[in-house]
């Protein structure tokens, strides 16, 4: 069977990949973290990575990162939610975050 090609909706899940001191230590595991959408389910997510760079994906894990009470300009504001997925890859599999699509 052929691979899909990605589409529209695939772009519109994965927004960004995180990188990170953090994430740079999980891709030694053969893990990547990207910024998804709010909506966007494990399903979704894997499919899209799939799609997008060529890879077979194991497993996704999701979380969502609460946004800081902070002040802005001496008045208090309050920053967006965050979803993150950490996408395990098969063996021997990686995807280069720095070249980009």
């Amino acid at each position: 069977m052929a691979a899909a090609q990605p589409t529209a909706k695939h772009y519109d899940t994965i927004l960004a990949p995180v990188i990170t001191e953090k994430a740079t230590i999980l891709s030694e595991q053969n893990k990547v973290v990207f910024r998804v959408a709010g909506t966007a389910t494990k399903d979704e997510i894997a499919a899209a990575v799939e799609s997008l760079f060529k890879v077979n994906v194991l497993k996704v894990n999701t979380l969502v990162q609460k946004g800081k009470t902070k002040r802005f300009r001496g008045i208090l504001g309050r920053r967006v939610d965050i979803k993150k997925a950490i996408v395990t890859l098969a063996d021997g599999q990686s995807i280069d975050v720095t070249t980009g699509l």
